[in-house]
């Protein structure tokens, strides 16, 4: 592997990026007309403008970004996350180029994109999967559902992904009520209407799980994340370790995902989630196929580059550890820092006339703009992520209260006010929080 073009953009283009670069990987990176003046850009060797602002027109277009791979000469992609990071057609068409995916294969993007096949190839496997229907439900067979396993109940988008799609339901007014505008709303966004529901597990905890696989059948763990602290069902905090779970519970969870993994012969770079109980009882929630936005949360508890990881496996070689080899210190947070209004959570898209962190040690700051850039409206608010580590939770939790307080953005708002209410309130300052904490 010479070449890599990454079909993505902001903070994980830079990321990516700074591990070619050790590596001695050439990269190419595309981006649209929008983005043409971020700092990433200047960073790789080569750049190539894919078109205009909107992403269907731009990082969606896998015309346009094929087109670039061949130009340039790329003999890999990397996908990132989100755009056509879980799009099995995408897959194939890298494939069928001749050149190499940095992920899994396109049947497993296929399979495990489908909610209701997962949930039905993971009961197969034997890890535990939340009550539900069956497969696809209309609304008649839905309210069936509901009644016999009691609400609330959560009614999700079988091809849906980061919230979108999904609805909690209390009671049949309510499932009815919603019922055809989620269909709508996933035919829009995933051109793929079928509708599923589980029950809601009420004070839940969501963990994931980090698991790698090369193509000589290796499966390795490395550790979970807690990302309990969510509004709107989309994640706005990680750490790891969990402040919640026991070490009996962290053996069972990491050993299910190990279990998932291997039941499908995964490679390279994936989660496992599940939604957990009070009582500490787990539940398949999704795999995503992918890189997540919070892995470096992972990299700092185990000292493992992960992007180097997926450009090794996808260079046919084998895991460089075996799960004994694999361990976990200290503790780490990630915050995601959005350009948002911190109290209405409404878009505030802008230049960054003051866009400044103090140096702390033990806080990496990974971001795809700098001083003087313009955030625009065209994409995903997040601007960049800070993560925070430290000998245990308490003193990342002093770090991360220093560091808020210092912090210089202007221009635009964003929600690290939000941060510093938060590290330094009861419920989540004990680690005693769940998903309920942010509505």
């Amino acid at each position: 592997m010479k070449k890599v073009l990454i079909a993505n953009r902001g903070e994980i283009a830079d990321r990516i990026i700074r591990t070619c670069q050790r590596l001695n990987i050439e990269t190419v990176v595309v981006y649209s007309e929008a983005d043409a003046n971020l700092p990433y850009i200047k960073k790789a060797d080569e750049a190539v403008c894919i078109g205009e602002p909107p992403a269907q027109k731009s990082y969606m277009n896998q015309e346009s970004i094929l087109k670039a791979a061949k130009q340039t000469g790329a003999d890999a992609v990397h996908p990132g996350y989100g755009f056509l990071s879980e799009n099995a057609e995408f897959v194939h068409a890298v494939d069928s180029l001749g050149l190499t995916f940095i992920g899994p294969d396109a049947d497993i993007v296929a399979l495990m994109g489908d909610k209701i096949k997962a949930r039905e190839t993971m009961k197969q496997a034997g890890v535990p999967i939340v009550p539900g229907s069956d497969g696809a439900v209309g609304l008649e067979e839905a309210k069936v559902v509901a009644g016999t396993i009691g609400y609330p109940v959560m009614l999700k988008a079988s091809a849906g992904g980061g919230g979108i799609g999904m609805q909690l339901c209390c009671n049949e007014e309510q499932l009815v009520g919603a019922f055809s505008s989620n269909q709508a709303r996933a035919r829009a966004y995933f051109g793929d209407s079928a509708m599923f529901v589980e029950k809601a597990i009420e004070n839940g905890r969501h963990i994931e799980v980090q698991i790698f696989g090369d193509s000589f059948g290796n499966i390795v763990h490395l550790y979970e994340r807690d990302c309990s602290t969510q509004r709107r069902n989309q994640k706005v905090i990680e750490e790891s370790p969990s402040p919640f779970i026991s070490e009996k519970t962290r053996k069972a969870i990491t050993d299910a995902a190990v279990t998932a993994a291997k039941f499908v012969n995964y490679k390279n770079a994936g989660t496992i989630e599940f939604i957990m109980d009070e009582e500490e009882n787990f539940y398949f929630l999704e795999m995503n196929t992918r890189l997540q936005v919070e892995h470096p949360v992972t990299e700092m508890q185990t000292g493992i580059d992960l992007v180097e990881w997926q450009l090794i496996v996808a260079d046919g070689k084998r895991l460089p550890l075996e799960q004994s080899d694999i361990a976990y210190a200290g503790h780490s947070m990630e915050f995601r820092l959005y350009a948002e209004d911190p109290e209405t959570f409404l878009p505030s898209p802008g230049r960054l006339t003051a866009f400044r962190f103090p140096a702390v040690e033990g806080v990496r700051i990974d971001t795809g703009y700098e001083e003087g850039s313009s955030v625009t409206p065209f994409y995903d608010p997040m601007i960049a992520k800070i993560i925070v580590s430290g000998y245990d939770r308490q003193e990342v939790l002093q770090k991360a209260s220093h560091l808020f307080e210092k912090c210089d953005i202007k221009g635009i708002k964003t929600n690290y006010p939000l941060f510093e209410r938060l590290v330094q309130s009861g419920d989540f300052y004990k680690g005693q929080y769940t998903t309920q904490l942010l509505k």
